[in-house]
């Protein structure tokens, strides 16, 4: 199971909607952006103290998808 790519707790829906895209369809480009950048800082931020290597790779993976939204 992949927690940081994957997780399955933001995949409950009957239409196989991840969780992370519902909200980037509800947003601007702009918003988005401004999601995945206070993601980044707030794993970043944590890192240290709560899940160590678990938040650099979420925060890696919020940057990934942030870098993927500038490029469409």
């Amino acid at each position: 199971m992949d927690m940081v790519n994957h997780p399955p707790h933001y995949n409950h829906n009957e239409g196989g909607l991840e969780c992370i895209d519902g909200i980037e369809a509800s947003m601007s480009k702009e918003a988005f952006a401004g999601y995945c950048k206070g993601n980044v800082m707030k794993y970043l931020w944590r890192y240290e103290y709560k899940n160590k290597v678990g938040d650099l790779k979420k925060a890696q993976w919020y940057l990934a998808r942030l870098v993927k939204s500038q490029e469409e």
